[in-house]
C-alpha cells in the first residue's frame, strides 16, 4: 500500500494541468482513482459531487511514467 512520506509534496489538479499544459479535466481523470491520492468530496441531494484532489508528488511521478511509456516524468 502507498504511504506519503511527511514531507512530500501535494499538488492541485490546477498545478499538474498547468505545469504538464494539459487541461484540469484530463488530469483530474487520470488521477481520481489513482491509489495515495487524496479525494476530498462534497454532496449534497440531488446535487452534483463536488471533488478536491490533493496528488503526492511521487504518485505524479509514477503516472506520467506509467503514461509516457516510462519516460522521464519531470
Amino acid at each position: 500500500m502507498f504511504a506519503a512520506t511527511p514531507i512530500e509534496k501535494f499538488y492541485t489538479v490546477g498545478q499538474i494541468a498547468r505545469r504538464r499544459n494539459l487541461s484540469t479535466d484530463l488530469i483530474r481523470r487520470m488521477f481520481v482513482s489513482e491509489a495515495g491520492v487524496i479525494v476530498i468530496t462534497k454532496t449534497k441531494p440531488g446535487k452534483r459531487i463536488y471533488r478536491c484532489l490533493r496528488v503526492p508528488e511521487s504518485v505524479e511521478k509514477r503516472v506520467f511514467a506509467r503514461f509516457t511509456n516510462g519516460g522521464i516524468a519531470a
